[in-house]
């Protein structure tokens, strides 16, 4: 039996017969769907390809005579950059910059350089009693200063080399080279060293002969006269007069006039002044007392029988038991006969 094609048969004019079976429809369906996916293809990639486009219009491209100019200016420009005020500068900004940070020293380093400037101290007592005051606050000074500088190249040492005999680790020495180099005058108050500042005065060789020349004075102000009999680093017991908080004097020549004052005007059954204390530091002065000592305060006092409550350098077991007390008494006094 012969297989028949199943399809649809149309009449065409000519009086034939077309047959449209399955399986050309599916043929037709095929190529449409192809010629559809070809278009699609052909729309997307011609999308890409003016994307593509536009951005390539956007790259400027220079000609070799517009590339020298613009090397040749950009040669101009640093050739007049100010490299060298640059350089000021930032040294500058690193210079204020160290100034105003202050180094921190732990207490354990603290404690130790007390310790060594009091027994730099110590090994001049002999000499300062043989010699006048003057000169002994000038031995002093000279000590401390030979003690800053042999201990600043001890920790120097340290820093560069990393080892040495040494006890200080590196990061200690590095901090105690900026203290005692930079920060001496900081590090100075902060552990109670205070030296008089020895002013140097222009000499004038035009006194009359036989007149003998005046010592130099070490407290700022004027002259003390003789009968004030000034003790720097001392301060004297008593019983006050004259409350120092609210009395406070531009110099210690003021502050002993106004014990002379005091002592002058007194009445009949007053205690009269015979001891002044002053403060000269601007920092304030030390006192076991509850109180907080400031600059120039001026205190008269009275005692039959005069006595030290410190002199020179506050005692270890007294530091000891006030962990705030300097080294250095700050307080200068005198005694005067009434």
């Amino acid at each position: 039996m012969e297989r028949g094609e199943w399809g649809i048969q149309l009449q065409s004019r000519g009086g034939g017969k077309w047959v449209c079976s399955y399986k050309k429809i599916t043929i037709v369906v095929c190529f449409f769907n192809i010629a559809i996916a070809l278009y699609c293809l052909r729309s997307l990639y011609a999308s890409l390809y003016i994307y593509s486009g536009s951005v390539g219009r956007n790259i400027v491209v220079y000609r070799p005579d517009q590339i020298q100019k613009m090397e040749e200016s950009n040669q101009i420009r640093k050739s007049y950059k100010p490299v060298e005020l640059m350089k000021w500068v930032k040294a500058l900004e690193g210079e204020f910059s160290s100034e105003n940070v202050a180094v921190e020293l732990p207490q354990h380093l603290k404690q130790k350089i007390i310790d060594e400037v009091l027994q730099r101290l110590g090994s001049l007592n002999s000499k300062s009693i043989n010699g006048s005051h003057s000169q002994g606050i000038a031995m002093e000074r000279e000590a401390i200063e030979n003690w800053r500088k042999e201990k600043l190249e001890e920790v120097k040492l340290v820093v560069v080399s990393g080892t040495s005999n040494s006890t200080i680790s590196q990061e200690e020495a590095g901090m105690l080279v900026r203290a005692l180099e930079s920060d001496w005058a900081v590090l100075s108050e902060e552990i109670g060293l205070w030296i008089p500042v020895e002013v140097a005065n222009e000499e004038h060789n035009d006194k009359p002969e036989g007149i003998e020349e005046l010592e130099e004075e070490v407290l700022p102000g004027r002259p003390l006269p003789p009968e004030c009999k000034p003790e720097l680093h001392t301060d004297y017991d008593g019983h006050a007069v004259k409350w120092g908080l609210t009395h406070h004097k531009d110099s210690a020549a003021d502050c002993c006039q106004a014990c002379l004052d005091h002592a002058k005007h007194a009445k009949e059954g007053e205690k009269k002044c015979n001891i002044w204390v002053y403060c000269p530091s601007e920092f304030g002065c030390h006192s076991p007392d509850i109180y907080q000592h400031k600059h120039q305060e001026c205190w008269l006092k009275y005692a039959e029988k005069p006595k030290l409550n410190f002199k020179d350098r506050y005692p270890e077991w007294y530091r000891n038991s006030h962990p705030s007390a300097p080294v250095i008494v700050p307080w200068v006094s005198g005694v005067v006969a009434t």
